[in-house]
């Protein structure tokens, strides 16, 4: 089994998303003896941004390097991503990554029936992190309403939200969001057939 850690926080060692990110693997770890656990840390080593050049193919190496980034998510049956909320929306970081696994013909096609995810049985798990309290429906979620949709949209159902809200509140705040986000980490089951 192969899962797939993904870190987006600018924050470091302050990241919310980053602590829950790191929980979830630990529990991946310690219920699935010889997982393997690929991981990108998006800040650190950023995915240049889609542009024509990248789209055209021009250099071979980046083309070379997006062809392992999307083979590295097809390849996993897992796929942990950390998501803080950046003005609404998720961090360019992440973003960038999301055009590189999102390849018509790869993870998608379009039918005489509409659009058609080819990337489905996988499991991924947001770990989310927002300064504000956001709740589950609110219009300004460009964040967590995103990631379900390109993910539903390549084939994946089982999506799973690990949620910290309010963080940047009060230190009250953030302690108490924690201890609810890592409360919810939900124990690794056999994934969907």
């Amino acid at each position: 089994m192969k899962l797939l850690h993904l870190d987006s926080s600018a924050l470091g060692t302050d990241s919310v998303t980053r602590e829950l990110t790191a929980a979830v693997v630990g529990q991946w770890r310690d219920s699935r003896p010889g997982l393997a656990v690929d991981y990108l840390d998006l800040d650190r080593t950023p995915i240049p941004h889609l542009s024509g050049r990248s789209l055209a193919k021009a250099d071979a190496a980046a083309a070379d390097a997006d062809e392992r980034v999307l083979q590295q998510f097809l390849d996993a049956d897992v796929i942990v991503v950390g998501a803080p909320m950046y003005n609404f929306g998720i961090p360019s970081t992440l973003k960038a990554w999301i055009d590189r696994i999102a390849i018509r013909g790869r993870t998608f096609q379009y039918s005489e029936n509409g659009p058609q995810g080819l990337a489905g049985g996988k499991r991924v798990i947001i770990a989310s992190g927002r300064g504000g309290a956001y709740g589950d429906a609110s219009p300004a979620d460009f964040q967590e309403t995103y990631l379900r949709q390109v993910f539903g949209f390549l084939g994946v159902t089982d999506i799973q939200m690990v949620r910290a809200e309010g963080v940047g509140m009060s230190p009250q705040h953030r302690a108490e969001a924690l201890a609810v986000a890592h409360a919810s980490i939900a124990r690794p089951m056999p994934l969907a057939a």
